[in-house]
């Protein structure tokens, strides 16, 4: 049986680069390695991309990574199946790293964003250049107000860490999960809680995403537009930058 791969992320949401062997090769291209520093697709963020480097310095393309029948299955997907590396094989793993850190500012600024509001979360999606937040709520609220309530928090600079938790003791602490619909990662015996500003005074929540590690990093961010979708459901959309001139 094959040890479970060691998801170097989890621990180093910074490293970008790192040797690993090949432990298995699917018939649908899907790569597994003893370790990795790619994440996933999970919980709204869409998985790493970039390439493998070969040991005579040839390089194997990949599209975003995914997990398998279980989330301690990583498969690495090449963008040509006609290069799959072997069984055994060492190869050096690299992270496309711009995409990956304007995904960890986006996710930590969703994270703000929930503190800016907050309200249940019922859903998510993380993205390069925008992303969504959707609340249960039903107040009528001011896309520039929160885009100030977000920015304070930025300029503010808090510290941005992760704290180990078991399964149990979420299961005893479930005021700690904000959203309603999407479940937190467990199963691994451990859960990630993502904390921002110092004894966690500003948030914490499980989340087994990439982030930032203060606040500061995720520069300019606004609200482009509040939807309702629905009687209690209100859809945020955030972008980088400054928001537009008002005409």
């Amino acid at each position: 049986m094959t040890k479970p791969v060691a998801a170097l992320f989890r621990d180093d949401f910074y490293l970008a680069t790192t040797e690993a062997i090949v432990t298995a090769v699917h018939e649908d291209g899907g790569v597994e390695f003893d370790q990795t520093c790619f994440y996933a697709t999970s919980g709204g963020q869409p998985g790493d991309a970039g390439f493998l480097e070969r040991a005579d310095g040839s390089r194997i393309a990949l599209g975003p990574t995914v997990h398998g029948a279980t989330k301690d299955i990583i498969l690495h997907r090449p963008l040509e199946t006609a290069l799959l590396p072997s069984v055994g094989e060492k190869l050096v793993l690299h992270v496309d790293w711009a995409r990956r850190y304007r995904l960890m500012r986006m996710h930590t600024a969703c994270h703000l964003l929930s503190v800016a509001c907050p309200f249940p979360i019922t859903g998510a999606a993380v993205g390069e250049e925008e992303s969504r937040v959707d609340f249960d709520m039903s107040e009528t609220i001011d896309k520039d107000e929160v885009t100030a309530r977000l920015m304070q928090l930025v300029d503010e600079n808090h510290p941005v860490y992760v704290q180990w938790i078991t399964d149990e003791e979420l299961a005893a602490n479930p005021n700690i999960v904000k959203s309603k619909n999407v479940r937190p990662p467990i199963g691994l015996g451990r859960v990630s809680l993502v904390c921002i500003g110092e004894n966690s005074a500003v948030d914490s929540q499980p989340c087994g995403g990439t982030h930032v590690s203060e606040t500061q990093e995720v520069g300019a961010i606004h609200i482009s537009k509040i939807e309702k979708k629905g009687k209690e459901n209100r859809r945020f959309r955030i972008k980088f930058g400054a928001p537009d001139p008002a005409p």
